[in-house]
């Protein structure tokens, strides 16, 4: 394992900006996806240490989720609700245009002093695609599509007179203002394959990986590490992974919980969901993707957010988060049952946990030097 980085690890939640919450199951979960619901998560957040929110990019209902808020305007609402929190929003090279993005982005940024970020998903549901009218991209063309999308919004954001004559956008001396307030937008985006860690090795500032033990993450940030160098990027990627936290006082009704979430689980969703994932990493040249190792239980946490072990005492889950942080993690993604709750929570008893660690580790290796 590597030494811990000094930079104190950072924490994102999932927005449930989509109904249905974060497990295909029948649990009772005490989560909404309305506005007031939200606002009030946001801010607990926020009092609670997390830095950042992600909201999810929808367009149509599946796997429980029925109702589904758009996300940029919804990040947008929830910033406006908070002080300090950066909320990153979801979107969809396809229905959006770079223009259209870039254009938006800075407003946002102008209104909530710079808070705004984007996470760049490619698309891997091709029923989404067809309901909504969008032409269906081979796997490896919509990673070039997204780094296109990527190029062309950062450039927007920089530049004056901006030029770019590119496969799948073109712009002609075009200036946006006002541009983003402070530093530009941070790039998050995902994916598994190959093509989207040479995405990420190349032009985005953060990697979202779904959950994973500390030797797969591991796996992961070395090859994106070895694919910056051939590719001469000038900045590090910074890694995200996702997690599923069940946080108890005791390791027994921890386990007992998630026992009782697979138990619940809804078995033609989780199915039907394997079946899309699978149709979506077998379009890859290596036919692997995110869920190319996932096994029912994995899938009930449709980013396999129970791989990445969060599940036990506060103590327990915060020296597992250092496990993830030694192998490479920047930042824990967050999903739980019970958001207000469990995210209140996990700030106050796992979170000064997490932060002793890290000293302890720190004063470790400065007597060593």
């Amino acid at each position: 394992m590597t030494q811990l980085k000094k930079e104190p690890l950072k924490f994102a939640y999932w927005v449930p900006n989509v109904s249905g919450g974060l497990v295909i199951s029948s649990i009772e979960q005490r989560t909404s996806w309305d506005i007031d619901y939200n606002r009030k998560l946001a801010q607990i957040a926020e009092a609670s240490g997390f830095d950042y929110a992600l909201s999810q990019i929808r367009f149509t209902a599946g796997y429980g989720a029925d109702n589904q808020h758009e996300s940029v305007s919804f990040s947008h609402a929830l910033l406006a609700a908070t002080e300090k929190l950066r909320v990153i929003a979801a979107v969809l090279p396809g229905p959006w245009t770079p223009a259209l993005l870039a254009k938006q982005i800075a407003t946002i940024s102008q209104l909530t002093n710079g808070r705004v970020d984007i996470n760049v998903v490619s698309g891997w549901f091709r029923g989404e695609f067809a309901a909504i009218g969008e032409p269906w991209l081979d796997h490896d063309e919509r990673y070039r599509r997204s780094e296109e999308f990527i190029r062309a919004v950062r450039g927007i954001w920089s530049e004056d007179n901006f030029n770019l004559r590119g496969d799948f956008y073109r712009f002609t001396d075009y200036t946006m203002r006002p541009k983003p307030l402070g530093d530009l937008p941070q790039v998050f985006q995902g994916g598994s394959s190959r093509a989207a860690r040479d995405m990420a090795s190349r032009v985005s500032d953060w990697y979202f990986t779904n959950g994973n033990t500390p030797e797969g993450l591991k796996a992961q940030v070395d090859d994106i590490r070895t694919k910056e160098k051939q590719f001469g990027k000038p900045w590090r990627t910074r890694i995200g992974v996702n997690a599923f936290g069940i946080v108890r006082s005791s390791e027994k009704e921890a386990q007992e919980l998630l026992a009782e979430i697979i138990d619940k689980a809804i078995p033609d969703a989780v199915k039907g969901f394997h079946h899309e994932v699978q149709n979506a990493g077998n379009s890859s040249p290596e036919r692997e993707g995110n869920w190319a190792k996932s096994t029912f239980q994995d899938l009930v946490q449709y980013n396999d957010g129970f791989r990445s072990n969060l599940i036990g005492t506060p103590e327990q889950v915060a020296e597992r988060v250092i496990g993830l942080k030694r192998a490479g993690a920047d930042l824990i993604l967050l999903g739980f049952l019970h958001f207000q709750e469990e995210v209140a929570y996990f700030g106050k008893h796992v979170i000064p946990l997490i932060r002793e660690l890290e000293a302890e580790e720190e004063r470790t290796l400065a007597a060593a030097e």
